[in-house]
């Protein structure tokens, strides 16, 4: 049996790097996607273009991406656009266009399907690829697929090659952007364990921040720690789960179609907010989990109809509630509606500890729409929690 070779690709600074495409000018520069289409460039009398800047934003938009040059000032993906503007507020600000990156997002597919049939689908600008049965030396496979997706797209990617998944997604990482990792598990010790255990995807900030009371904090101490002492800590499966991931132990295969059943997005706080002394800062976190949610079912190219909230209690009782739109939807702003006609549900009188956002029954969007027509919606300033 052949050994497996699974790569990661993960396109750098997917929406950025498409909007880099259209406005060249810009590389180089702090830029940010997010926003609202009003804050389209404008074309000035010399032939020059006006770009908004984060100085001049005001509302609750929340950050989709931004380019490395962003992102060494502070500014990360899922950050609230009026915090970026604190830390880079001279930083451009341009408007998501989903249209162009699920362009973008076919072509280099295609592209690596010619080369690679069988691929794993994980969302607008990320894949799985099984390159087992294919002929050729590792390296040499992964920079043709390489050069055929900047080829087909302009863009560069980085590639990790190893015999998993979860490495491979931890490889794509290490050498971005443009990068390629290729690892055996005998370099497991070297280039794995001294990371930190967030970098194994599924290990959360609340999960780093158990381990670290256990005195883990490297992937190198989750592999060596007792599989009792971790199946007492986090229960028998997610124990488990988490020292054969440590110990780059990974048999899943690449699934070339899979269809989800919901999205989501949740947070677990630092400490438990009471609803209505902590009202400003949990509103703030209700609507970015709502933005988000709405992100990832217009990037995966989806619409949900059922919309539900999920609230865990200080004493750790969890409660949820959905409610069925009459149609579905990837609004930002009717998510956040639906989610807050849930809220109402609820007996908001303990302080909480998580809160989550769900989209359910998914129906294919081609194109995904929002309500106003864009792909990301201003939502409410003062929506209550």
């Amino acid at each position: 049996m052949k050994p497996r070779r699974i790569a990661h690709l993960d396109m750098d600074a997917f929406y950025a790097s498409v909007e880099l495409l259209r406005y060249p000018e810009l590389r180089g520069l702090p830029v940010v996607i997010g926003g609202r289409r009003v804050l389209q460039p404008t074309n000035q009398a010399d032939g020059s273009r006006r770009f908004a800047r984060l100085r001049e934003y005001a509302g609750r938009g929340v950050i989709t991406t931004s380019t490395y040059e962003a992102r060494a000032l502070g500014v990360h993906s899922a950050m609230g656009v009026m915090k970026a503007a604190r830390l880079a507020p001279e930083a451009i600000l341009l408007p998501a266009d989903f249209d162009a990156y699920r362009h973008y997002s076919r072509l280099f597919k295609a592209a690596v399907a010619d080369i690679a049939p069988k691929i794993e689908d994980r969302g607008i600008d990320e894949i799985y690829i099984d390159l087992t049965e294919l002929p050729g030396d590792t390296r040499a496979l992964a920079l043709h697929i390489k050069q055929a997706v900047r080829e087909a797209t302009g863009l560069s990617c980085s590639i990790g090659v190893t015999p998993n998944k979860l490495l491979s997604k931890i490889c794509s990482d290490l050498e971005k952007p443009d990068g390629l990792t290729i690892l055996g598990l005998a370099e497991l010790p070297n280039r794995i364990w001294p990371l930190p255990v967030r970098k194994i995807n599924g290990i959360g900030p609340k999960a780093t921040e158990k381990l670290a009371a256990l005195g883990i904090t490297t992937i190198g101490e989750l592999a060596r720690a007792e599989p009792a002492a971790l199946q007492t800590q986090f229960g028998a499966s997610t124990g488990a789960w988490m020292h054969d991931a440590a110990n780059g132990i990974d048999e899943r295969p690449v699934i070339t179609r899979s269809e989800p059943k919901s999205v989501s997005r949740e947070t677990t706080f630092e400490r438990d907010l009471h609803p209505r002394h902590d009202r400003d800062a949990l509103s703030e976190v209700f609507t970015a989990l709502c933005a988000r949610v709405a992100q990832d079912l217009q990037r995966k190219g989806y619409l949900g109809r059922t919309i539900g909230i999920k609230l865990r209690f200080e004493d750790f009782r969890t409660v949820t509630r959905d409610l069925t739109l009459p149609a579905p939807t990837a609004d930002p702003v009717a998510i956040r509606r639906a989610a807050g006609e849930c809220l109402r549900r609820v007996a908001l009188n303990r302080k909480l500890r998580l809160l989550g956002v769900r989209a359910a029954a998914l129906t294919s969007s081609d194109p995904p729409q929002a309500a106003d027509g864009s792909p990301q919606g201003e939502l409410p300033l003062a929506a209550p929690i």
